[in-house]
């Protein structure tokens, strides 16, 4: 199967994006609303299960996990360039019209983050 080459400005855009808000690392709770969860049982559920789609790591003194901040900004425009099917487009439009902007509409402010 062949390897999807990934845009690397999606990633610099949801990478900067990230950075500006969480820093090079992002805690679990970040972590947790970057990737989707619903909610941080959900997360830890993940966790448990080993089903994080992100390299994860702890530090000596602190609590929870973290992740780099590049890894999840890879992650997510993997899932976006690889979504297929009309739901995610507004109707009438095509991939080619999607708006310059994107990374800043898609990173909206976190639940609670």
């Amino acid at each position: 199967m062949a390897e999807m080459q990934i845009d690397e400005d999606l990633v610099k855009a949801f990478e900067e994006r990230l950075t500006q808000r969480h820093g090079l690392m992002l805690p679990s709770a970040a972590l947790a609303a970057a990737l989707g969860y619903p909610t941080m049982r959900a997360y830890h559920q993940a966790v448990s299960r080993q089903t994080i789609p992100v390299p994860l790591f702890q530090i000596e003194h602190r609590r929870g996990r973290f992740a780099l901040t590049r890894d999840v900004a890879r992650w997510l425009a993997q899932q976006y360039q690889s979504a297929k099917g009309p739901w995610h487009l507004a109707s009438g439009t095509s991939r080619d019209a999607e708006p310059a902007s994107f990374p800043s509409t898609v990173l909206v402010e976190e639940r609670g983050v």
